[in-house]
């Protein structure tokens, strides 16, 4: 069960806002994770929890951001209940589209669940509802995404397989990498891998 904290900032100018606080697994139903999120002050800021099925669809997803709250799943599409702060507003929402996407490195790993794509596969185009922060606003974007390469890295606990994905946001074309190691991300724009207590986990 790998624990550890992600590092998270402005891909564009570096501005930290956020650490992330993680530990995920392989389970019964899928891969859960979950996180707390807190300020570069220290203050609490939100959390993530989100469970895939065997699939890599999201059989349950709860998020927390600046009092804000979204609870969802992969239902007709994905469907999702979006809570205001004051408790006494809540948004349904339903859109035809693949899974979720977000700030949380949570999401990258989720998406390549889903997509299962091999160094010979074609680029796989995928639509998805971004939540991002701090309002967690839905917005369905889409995205293209090819597996470069995988290659074995040696370390001391034995080979690590690490995985280069190519992302392309389909509305601007902008192209960025993504290296993910089991259900680790290693390195992604705004997203850096600063403590890991255990190896990531290896998905049949």
């Amino acid at each position: 069960m790998p624990r550890g904290r992600y590092s998270l900032h402005d891909p564009h100018d570096h501005t930290p806002f956020a650490d992330e606080h993680f530990q995920c697994a392989p389970g019964p139903s899928g891969w859960r994770y979950v996180s707390q999120l807190t300020t570069p002050s220290g203050d609490h800021s939100g959390s993530v929890d989100l469970t895939l099925d065997e699939l890599g669809r999201p059989i349950r997803l709860e998020l927390h951001a600046a009092s804000w709250q979204v609870r969802g799943a992969a239902l007709d599409g994905v469907t999702w209940v979006r809570t205001d702060p004051t408790g006494t507003d809540a948004t349904e929402g339903n859109v035809r589209a693949h899974a979720f996407t977000g700030t949380s490195p949570a999401f990258l790993i989720a998406t390549t669940r889903l997509l299962r794509l091999t160094p010979s596969s074609a680029a796989t185009r995928v639509s998805l509802v971004s939540l991002t922060e701090p309002v967690l606003a839905p917005r369905t974007v889409g995205q293209s995404w090819a597996l470069l390469k995988r290659e074995a890295h040696g370390t001391d606990n034995g080979p690590l397989t690490v995985d280069e994905y190519q992302v392309t946001a389909l509305d601007t074309g902008e192209q960025y990498a993504v290296h993910i190691a089991g259900d680790v991300v290693l390195a992604a724009p705004g997203i850096e891998l600063e403590e890991l207590e255990s190896p990531p986990s290896v998905f049949g």
